[in-house]
């Protein structure tokens, strides 16, 4: 079987991020539907939902690492099989405890899949080319959510079997790009040499404060997720006056069309920078959807959908980028799961506890409440950003600034010619 280059490697790794996003976003559109015609509970939609991250996280904390043992090929298409599981049990499910087991076998798919395509994105990269790979990275994720919104809303709103049709699309992409991943090489030259076993993901300890600020930030996406994915729907139906899937799906895509514009804007500010802006654009979005319910506007909930890509974009962004730059090649697949494994939790506690509120008091408190806890949470991800990378930041710039001088300087002394220079002694 001939093998990819590094470029079409590259890229095949972002079809893998681009299918883990789809997946996890997929049943945004059938929500409403499940409530309709099951009589499902928020409660239960977003406990569906939360089956999902809460799967993902003790695969991220055993096998956080496996693919700088066993290579990213390998741990690529063990979780392109479960998410392919996954997407066909919610093809055919016939009641909730479907769902729930479509979304176990998802989460064990996405967690064993996302960190090393995106670790794959950064090792097929030029050399120095690591932010590109990460905004890249962003961008293709937005990438998946659009077409989990845009198809989604086309085949529930149009085409015959909406419960179900939608999984089959997803399953046959997923096979078609298990097929492309086959082709990739089978190892890369910063994977670890010893024998992969169980152990907890490492984090160097001279990165464990940067990494908590890069986490919390990462975090911060995946909250704005908790409301725009399981909720986003229902929003748009019940507070800004949406009748129709596919426009709804279209208002939601804006979300993910920001995130990519704004993924490729990433690319060109600093990292710190990114961080505060993505928290103070977190801070925006959930006020602006409290306001959508307050105003029942549709404008209102556009403009709320654009503002969350935005942050979303710049939370991401500047997340993955710090853990790509300020960890060690082989501690770099631990990482990057470490991060996921931080914005999974949250969004694994933050959507089911909004679910439980909008069904226990409606869905206008339940978005006042999130709207109140995720602020608080984004305050935190603003100071991180300004107290530790920040600094940070400036001190990588005194450094470059001094390597630069004295490099001038011994190039200076290297064109003195001999005879021009003073000789010392008596």
């Amino acid at each position: 079987m001939p093998l990819l280059g590094t470029r079409a490697s590259f890229w095949t790794a972002g079809a893998v991020v681009a299918l883990a996003l789809w997946t996890s976003a997929c049943p945004t559109m059938t929500y409403p539907l499940y409530q309709a015609e099951w009589g499902v509970s928020t409660t239960a939609i977003t406990w569906i939902f939360a089956a999902y991250p809460i799967t993902l996280i003790p695969v991220l904390i055993i096998f956080g690492d496996l693919s700088d043992h066993i290579g990213r090929r390998a741990s690529i298409l063990i979780g392109l099989a479960a998410e392919l599981i996954g997407a066909l049990f919610f093809a055919v499910a016939g009641d909730v405890v479907w769902l729930l087991i479509g979304r176990v076998f998802m989460g064990i798919g996405v967690g064993l899949s996302i960190s090393p395509a995106s670790v794959a994105m950064v090792e097929f990269s030029a050399p120095g080319k690591e932010k590109r790979a990460g905004a890249l990275s962003t961008a293709i994720s937005a990438l998946g959510i659009g077409l989990a919104m845009l198809v989604g809303g086309a085949l529930t709103e149009y085409a015959p079997f909406p419960l179900h049709l939608d999984f089959f699309v997803l399953a046959v992409s997923i096979a078609a790009v298990a097929c492309l991943v086959l082709c990739m090489p089978r190892h890369t030259p910063d994977e670890a040499q010893e024998p992969w076993r169980v152990r907890p993901i490492v984090i160097p300890r001279g990165s464990r404060v940067v990494f908590v600020a890069g986490s919390i930030a990462f975090a911060s996406s995946f909250l704005l997720g908790a409301i725009v994915l399981p909720l986003g729907a229902k929003i748009a139906r019940q507070l800004a006056g949406s009748s129709n899937a596919l426009v709804t799906g279209a208002l939601l895509s804006v979300f993910a069309a920001c995130i990519t514009v704004f993924a490729l804007v990433a690319r060109r500010v600093p990292v710190w920078l990114l961080v505060v802006l993505g928290a103070a654009g977190s801070l925006a979005a959930v006020w602006l959807f409290v306001l959508t319910g307050v105003e029942h506007s549709l404008a209102l909930f556009f403009v709320a959908s654009a503002v969350a890509g935005a942050a979303y974009a710049f939370d991401f962004a500047g997340g993955l980028t710090v853990f790509s730059r300020y960890a060690a090649p082989h501690h770099r697949a631990g990482m990057v799961s470490g991060g996921y494994l931080i914005g999974y939790a949250a969004q694994g506690v933050g959507a089911p506890a909004l679910g439980a509120v909008v069904t226990a008091h409606g869905l206008m408190p339940g978005l006042l409440t999130g709207a109140t806890a995720f602020s608080a949470f984004f305050v935190v991800v603003l100071i991180g950003g300004l107290t530790v990378l920040a600094p940070l930041h400036r001190c990588g710039l005194h450094a470059a600034r001094r390597t630069v001088e004295a490099s001038a300087s011994a190039s200076a002394q290297e064109a003195v010619p001999a005879g021009d220079m003073e000789v010392g002694g008596p």
